[in-house]
């Protein structure tokens, strides 16, 4: 490696090759699963050789922010989910702030929200799905979910229609879509933007598209937990040029300036205009027209991601198997637990698999959850449960359509176990049969 007549090139394939060796090694020395001392986890990551070359390579080329690697994958992931754009971000979280802070953009005209419109939410869901909302001022509008798709339903959007209503925010809730043609039917019908929160619903579908085709603006999470990782990051989908603006803008400092980072002058008049106040001919690379802030990522990330990216149809795949294994494993327990359900003329990418006991007082949740965890079987609760309840909600505005029965009821009863793909068959009848002794004990 220190010979001088080595070029540059042939390291860089030397060190590439020795990297595909140690990820092919590292994925070999896996142990194997034992029932009670291997943990089941709920969620993680599925990593291959490919993530580690293109990591080691992005970091090779020593640009660190978004570069070649961000570049490729925006492009190929709007080609996967079928928008025009898709904009990388450091979180999902992120995501749904650039997502609403859009719709409140000076750039939309009459079309602008503004605080103390409100907008219409599930109750049952992320908190990351509603800050956004709370943080620009806006009011949450908050429906119930429905069992056994966990979703809100149509009517109950449409009932919680105000005259000062002006958007739709929902998540596809672990991956099994909303009943979103319909939902958009209804925003289109009242006048409102809709925002589709996929983010842990990568590569599912409804009728014959993917979710993130149907909303105004959809938003993606790349945590280790989700359907594809770039350890963190989220992404922003649209087809409107407009919203893509404000969408950019407000990730790149809020500034006005559309060149990519180590670029400038790109529209040839950088020194050509007048803004405001400004002086005549203020560079144009630090005019902002929107409260932004940097919510950028890595070209190393960006490099994981479209590794991740070419393997996101076998990632779906196996979560679809596994969750066909564990339904039919527990298909006799349904006199004491509710089994999820897809929704009707959808095709789900789950990110995991939702439970909901029986009203029955023989069995709790916090004993099952106990057994579970004792067998190493990881569970989680369905996030937030009834955002209302939570103690960061306590004195802050917002308002209630109908009833949040059902959301109680998930909040404490329901819960969910793991299906991704890194789950063995093994790993699966492990966490049936374990529900199953449960239950007859």
């Amino acid at each position: 490696m220190n010979n001088p007549s080595v070029g540059l090139a042939e390291i860089r394939a030397q060190i590439l090759s020795l990297t595909r060796r140690y990820a092919e090694r590292t994925a070999l020395e896996r142990p194997d699963f034992t029932p009670d001392e291997t943990p089941v986890p709920p969620s993680g990551k599925t990593l291959g050789t490919e993530e580690f070359e293109f990591a080691v390579d992005a970091i090779l080329d020593g640009w660190l922010t978004t570069g070649r690697f961000n570049a490729n994958f925006e492009q190929k992931l709007a080609e996967y989910i079928g928008v025009t754009f898709a904009l990388t971000t450091n979180s999902g979280s992120s995501a749904n702030l650039l997502a609403i802070s859009a719709l409140c953009s000076p750039l939309l005209g009459k079309r602008a929200m503004h605080p103390g419109d409100e907008v219409i939410t599930a109750a049952v869901s992320f908190p990351t799905t509603v800050n956004p909302i709370l943080q620009n001022g806006l009011l949450p509008v908050f429906v119930d979910a429905s069992l056994p798709t966990y979703n809100p339903k149509p009517a109950a959007i449409r009932a919680a229609i105000s005259d000062k209503t002006r958007a739709i925010v929902l998540a596809h809730t672990l991956g099994n879509p909303l009943e979103i043609e319909e939902i958009r039917a209804i925003a289109d019908e009242h006048k409102l933007w809709l925002v589709e929160d996929c983010c842990d619903a990568l590569g599912s579908f409804y009728r014959s598209h993917k979710v993130g085709t149907f909303g105004h603006l959809a938003t993606l999470s790349f945590y280790p937990a989700h359907h594809i990782t770039t350890g963190e990051g989220g992404a922003v989908l649209t087809s409107d040029p407009l919203l893509k603006t404000a969408v950019t803008s407000l990730r790149d400092w809020g500034r006005a300036c559309w060149c990519n980072p180590g670029t400038d002058n790109t529209c040839g008049k950088r020194f050509d205009g007048q803004w405001e106040s400004l002086p005549q001919g203020y560079d144009h690379k630090y005019v902002y027209s929107h409260l932004g802030y940097n919510l950028k990522i890595t070209d190393i990330q960006a490099a994981i991601g479209l590794a991740q990216l070419n393997r996101i149809d076998g990632f779906v795949r196996a979560r679809k198997a596994n969750f066909t294994q564990l339904h039919t494993a527990l298909g006799r327990l349904t006199d004491r637990l509710i089994l999820p359900e897809a929704t009707p003329k959808s095709a789900p990418a789950w990110f995991g698999f939702p439970l909901t006991l029986q009203k029955d007082e023989r069995f709790n949740r916090l004993d099952l959850l106990r057994h579970l965890g004792s067998h190493k079987i990881g569970v989680r609760l369905m996030f937030a449960g009834n955002i209302t309840r939570q103690p960061y909600m306590q004195g802050r505005s917002y308002r209630v359509s109908g009833t949040l029965e059902t959301a109680d009821q998930i909040m404490n009863d329901s819960f969910w176990v793991g299906i991704h793909p890194s789950l063995s068959l093994k790993m699966l009848t492990h966490t049936a049969e374990c529900i199953h002794t449960y239950f007859r004990r």
